[in-house]
């Protein structure tokens, strides 16, 4: 009788904390370049805010596919109408490293114009302190008091080895921490990011002549060169080459329409089809970090930029373990095939649901 117990016992200490791990929340700052309303990248704060199983430390912004100011105010009315207005928005870099449009201009009538050059685009060009009306509202509240660079540092010194650091734009906040802290990547539990672009199969015109270019590390290509060499626990890439695989369809925004939550009526209001808006480029890779059996198929390569302002300029460069230079590029896994049908599941499932409340260590955090 007395091991019957003991084993009950033991049995019950396994199952309890088997739920008090399955209930514990993931750490995460969202560094991206916040572009609004709808589209990928505010789906991609939502799919990490809507799930119950992350917490969302803060947002750290950064110019890429808009200007920050612009991108910081979007993130603010975001969190505003769905109820989440505790989590920091903290502004970033406004400009790149080095890259200049000046300089993106020149080189595009050397070698050709791309299909999207994100804030310098002369679709929508506008100087980078102004922030033109916003369709969904401007917002009430406002940003951190602090720049993002040293929140990222702060934020893995308080929880060190807990934090993940999710990219989803240009790596210049990133390579500011870096430099600013060289214990920063090493504190963090690793870097999630959409970048690079290997050898896609597709037919959209952004990368049938150029199959190596990807706009976030062709923005400041200097920064992901120096972020990709720091001493990163783990760094996960989603590359183009995946991310065109995904698309947001009219039937999804259907399904997601049938629900009152503040985050879908969000999504199916502010919903994008144009300029590769259907692409869910950012929120796979936040919804395989959060699920990684989303992934069927994985390579390990080293992962580098090319900062040469040639023809290449802003390329993703890789190698094996049979032709690394060993010039520093650190080893990245970079997932290559999705279970589809799963993923965007997930996705419909997480806008439908209802925002998850601050947990209570949360709003006592202070930032």
């Amino acid at each position: 009788m007395r091991n019957l117990r003991l084993q009950l016992f033991i049995s019950f200490l396994l199952i309890a904390n088997g739920l008090v791990f399955a209930q514990q929340h993931r750490k995460v700052i969202i560094n991206q370049d916040c572009s609004g309303p709808g589209g990928s990248n505010m789906q991609t704060l939502l799919t990490l805010i809507q799930s119950p199983r992350v917490d969302v430390l803060g947002i750290t912004v950064v110019s890429g596919n808009q200007w920050r100011d612009e991108e910081v105010a979007h993130t603010l009315r975001l969190l505003e109408l769905i109820g989440r207005t505790d989590i920091p928005v903290v502004p970033g870099a406004v400009f790149p490293l080095v890259h200049r449009r000046e300089e993106a201009l020149l080189w595009q009538a050397m070698y050709g114009k791309v299909a999207f050059a994100g804030a310098w685009d002369d679709r929508w060009w506008h100087e980078h302190d102004v922030i033109p009306a916003l369709p969904e509202g401007q917002p009430t509240t406002k940003p951190a008091d602090e720049d993002a660079a040293h929140f990222l540092i702060r934020m893995v010194h308080k929880y060190p080895h807990e934090v993940t650091i999710y990219e989803g734009g240009p790596m210049t906040n990133l390579a500011l921490a870096n430099a600013l802290d060289s214990h920063f990547a090493e504190l963090a539990e690793g870097l999630v990011f959409m970048g690079g672009s290997l050898s896609p199969q597709t037919d959209d015109p952004e990368f049938i002549s150029s199959p190596r270019h990807e706009f976030n590390f062709w923005f400041d290509p200097e920064a992901a060169k120096s972020v990709l060499r720091a001493p990163w626990k783990k760094i996960v890439c989603t590359p183009v080459d995946i991310s065109v695989k995904t698309r947001i369809t009219d039937e999804m925004i259907a399904e997601i329409k049938t629900s009152n939550s503040a985050a879908a009526q969000y999504v199916v209001k502010f919903f994008m089809k144009d300029q590769g808006g259907s692409y869910m480029w950012d929120e796979l890779a936040a919804a395989s970090w959060i699920d990684p059996t989303l992934i069927t198929r994985k390579e390990s390569r080293y992962l580098s930029v090319d900062i040469d302002h040639g023809a290449a300029y802003g390329n993703t460069l890789t190698w094996t373990d049979k032709d690394n230079p060993k010039l520093g590029a650190q080893l990245v896994e970079i997932q290559m095939d999705l279970d589809l049908a799963r993923f965007d599941k997930m996705f419909v499932e997480l806008m439908k649901a209802a925002t998850p409340q601050a947990a209570p260590e949360s709003k006592l955090r202070k930032f």
